[in-house]
């Protein structure tokens, strides 16, 4: 099953991935790894992003696109992949679009998990995190025992400050503006499938295998 994963800040893109990756077998590709990994195994074009991160600038689309193509060639991804991160762009997911012909690979489905802005907020807004241990709790679905204090090691609780409301809220703002091309760009493909966020995270994962299946017949 090859899958690209979407959704915004808190849409529990991550939580699904896991229940994917455990149902298909197959590894999840995020941007973060593919560069980290390239630049433990030192090749050139991992040896070339670590210049740019070095500095803390972006990595540059023509580096960042062969380091996915070498990523997705390998042995692990044969059956399949959950991609994450990448692309952002139009450009880049026409770029994607090239490497998977040049792989014989076709996507199944491109799955964006949507959630209102307002949710997004109270979701990520409300969550805490323990200065030791780093133990996450959230003050409204799931709360610590004793407020403040990790259930686990007795640590003090905190928020981040990219979890604060203010901060999510632009934070979607920009996800909105770079993301809505990309929606459009695949919704023209017929791969595009929207899957109702809101819902308990087992009616997620259902709809999302439905969907799949699905569109794989």
């Amino acid at each position: 099953m090859y899958i690209l994963l979407m959704g915004p800040p808190g849409a529990g893109k991550g939580t699904q991935a896991e229940q994917l990756i455990e149902k298909y077998g197959i590894p999840q590709i995020a941007t973060g790894d593919m560069f980290r990994a390239a630049v433990k195994e030192q090749t050139p074009l991992g040896l070339e992003a670590k210049k740019y991160m070095d500095n803390g600038q972006l990595v540059p689309d023509a580096v960042t696109i062969g380091i996915v193509k070498e990523r997705l060639a390998k042995e692990d991804c044969k059956k399949g992949f959950i991609l994450d991160g990448f692309p952002r762009t139009t450009a880049q997911a026409v770029s994607l679009d090239a490497i998977l012909s040049d792989l014989g690979i076709k996507l199944d489905g491109v799955v964006n998990i949507s959630v209102p802005d307002e949710e997004l907020i109270q979701r990520t807004a409300g969550r805490q995190i323990c200065r030791s241990c780093g133990a996450t709790y959230h003050i409204t679905f799931k709360p610590a025992k004793v407020h403040g204090v990790c259930d686990k090691c007795g640590g003090e609780l905190y928020q981040r400050d990219d979890d604060k409301a203010d901060t999510v809220k632009k934070r979607l703002t920009v996800y909105a503006a770079q993301t809505k091309p990309l929606i459009d760009y695949y919704k023209n493909s017929n791969l595009y499938i929207e899957i109702d966020g809101t819902q308990g995270m087992k009616a997620v994962f259902k709809a999302i295998v439905e969907s799949l299946e699905k569109s794989k017949k």
